[in-house]
This record gives C-alpha cells, structure tokens and sequence, in this order.
C-alpha cells in the first residue's frame, strides 16, 4: 500500500513556502521535507490537522492512496 503526501501541491495551490508553512504549524524543516518526500511512516492528527488549518485545506486534499503497482509507475 502507497499513501502519497500532496503538501507540494497544496503550497503551489496556496502559494506558500516550505518555510512559511513550517512555521505556521511549528514543525522542523527536516520532517516537513520527510513528510514532503514520501519518506515518512506515519503522521500524527494533530500534525495533520494543523497542516490543513495552515493549507485552509482537508485531509483528503493532502492524502492519496495508490496500489502498490500505482505507485512505482
């Protein structure tokens, strides 16, 4: 199973940096980019709610799940 993280999409959508929006929801560069990248393993929900009060957007705007197979195409 492959969930994707879609934060670079809603900052282009919002016109936003990673910086602006590391510091508006108080988390690290380093995990902003770990969650950005595809790297993390989980995401606590007051992470991703925070997110998404910063985005003005919903949990489904930033998470999208493929098959495996989707997801190394």
């Amino acid at each position: 199973m492959a969930i994707i993280i879609n934060i670079d999409v809603m900052l282009a959508k919002r016109k936003m940096s990673v910086t602006e929006l590391s510091e508006r929801v108080g988390i690290t560069m380093a995990n902003l980019s770990i969650l950005k990248n595809g790297k993390a393993k989980a995401i606590r929900l007051s992470t991703l709610e925070s997110i998404c009060k910063a985005l003005e957007c919903q949990p489904g705007d930033l998470l999208e799940y493929k098959r495996d197979e989707e997801a190394h195409e």
